[in-house]
C-alpha cells in the first residue's frame, strides 16, 4: 500500500491536513486504519513531507510495524512514485489511498483489493446525482453531460502491481502527470473499473471539511 501524505497545506493556513486531529485522532491514522485491518496488507509506505520523513512522528511509526516512511515529492504523483519504488517485488496488488481521506470503509478497501486481484484496476467512487454542465472560461455553458455514466472518483484505488508500476514508469519517462492514479493507468492502456463507495469518504481539502468529517465521526460513534 502507498499513502501520499506530503501535501503542502496551501489551503489550510499552513497546517498540514493529514496531521489534523478528528475526534482525538490524527487524520492520517484514520486514513490508514481501514487499510491496516485488511489481512492481505503486508506493507504500508507513507510519503511524508521531507522534514517529517527525516524525523517521522512516533504516533505514526509506533502505530504498526508494517508502516514505513519515505520522502514525498513536489506533486502527488511524485509522492506515489516514491512509495511505489519502496514496495517489495513479491507484492501482487497495490492499494493507493490519500492520507487526507479519513473516512473510507474497510468494506470498500476489501472490494477494491478483490477487483485488483482479478487483474484490473479498481477505483472507489460514487455516482453523480446532480446535473453536470460543461462551461467555457467565462462560465458560459457549452454542454450538459449525461450523468448516468459519470462518477466521482475517490481513493482507495487498487491495481495489479505490474499494471501500476509499468504505467507510472511510462508516465515518468514521458514527463506526464495526473492527479488521479487510475488516469495514469488508463493512459497507458490498463483496464480500470469503478467500485461503489459513498460521499462520506470525503477528502480533507479545507477547514470546512474538517468540521464535516468530525460531525460524521461523532455521528458514527454516538
Amino acid at each position: 500500500m502507498v499513502v501520499p501524505a506530503a501535501g503542502s497545506a496551501k489551503r489550510m493556513d499552513g497546517e498540514r491536513k493529514q496531521f489534523f486531529r478528528l475526534a482525538g485522532e490524527h487524520v492520517l491514522l484514520l486514513a490508514l486504519n481501514p487499510i491496516l485491518t485488511h489481512p492481505a496488507v503486508h506493507i504500508v509506505v507513507v510519503a511524508l513531507p521531507a522534514d517529517q520523513a527525516d524525523d517521522p512522528p512516533q504516533w505514526l511509526t509506533n502505530e504498526d510495524d508494517r508502516i514505513q516512511v519515505v520522502r514525498g515529492g513536489d506533486t502527488r504523483g511524485d509522492s506515489v512514485w516514491a512509495g511505489l519504488k519502496m514496495l517489495p517485488s513479491n507484492i501482487d496488488v497495490v492499494v493507493i489511498h490519500d492520507g487526507a481521506r479519513p473516512l473510507a470503509s474497510p468494506d470498500v478497501v476489501a472490494r477494491c483489493i478483490d477487483v485488483a486481484a482479478g487483474g484490473v484496476g479498481a477505483v472507489a467512487g460514487f455516482r453523480v446525482v446532480d446535473s453536470m454542465k460543461m462551461a467555457d472560461h467565462s462560465g458560459g455553458i457549452t454542454e450538459t453531460l449525461e450523468r448516468s455514466r459519470l462518477w466521482h472518483a475517490q481513493t482507495p484505488q487498487a491495481f495489479p502491481r505490474t499494471q501500476i508500476i509499468d504505467a507510472y514508469q511510462s508516465a515518468v519517462n514521458d514527463n506526464w502527470s495526473a492527479t488521479d492514479d487510475a488516469a495514469i493507468v488508463e493512459k497507458y492502456g490498463g483496464d480500470v473499473v469503478m467500485v461503489e463507495s459513498s460521499p462520506i469518504n470525503l477528502k480533507i481539502t479545507c477547514k470546512d471539511d474538517i468540521k464535516i468529517a468530525e460531525a460524521i465521526l461523532n455521528k458514527i460513534g454516538s
